[in-house]
């Protein structure tokens, strides 16, 4: 594919997280959210609703925490990605919790403690 190809959601998508990742790390002060990661970003075609996907670390109570914080400050990243993107309208966010990772992470496990290798001796 050639980079034309790709739907403009898409390219903006990425934007979105890489400023977004920006942002968290520069400019919010809400102790609430602590150490976060942006796994993706989901843009609607319209470019008007992003989903933004991230990954958290702590148990439950904290990871919701984290979230509330990342919603009370939406509307401030919002208007910060208004200054650095050239869109006509930023994107109205929304913040879900990507679990991907830690179930990933449980798969592994699992996977290490049934003790199946391979002639490397590598997990299969």
């Amino acid at each position: 594919m050639k980079p034309h190809d790709y739907k403009r959601s898409d390219r903006v998508s990425e934007q979105i997280r890489a400023e977004l990742s920006d942002i968290l790390l520069r400019k919010t002060k809400d102790p609430r959210i602590g150490f976060v990661t942006i796994t993706r970003v989901k843009l609607s075609d319209d470019l008007k609703y992003a989903t933004v996907f991230v990954s958290l670390i702590g148990d439950e109570a904290r990871k919701k925490e984290a979230l509330k914080g990342l919603k009370s400050g939406s509307h401030f990243m919002r208007g910060e990605l208004g200054h650095r993107l050239r869109l006509r309208t930023a994107p109205e966010l929304s913040f879900k919790l990507d679990e991907s990772i830690e179930k990933g992470a449980k798969t592994l496990d699992i996977l290490r403690s049934l003790d199946i290798k391979d002639d490397k001796g590598d997990i299969e």
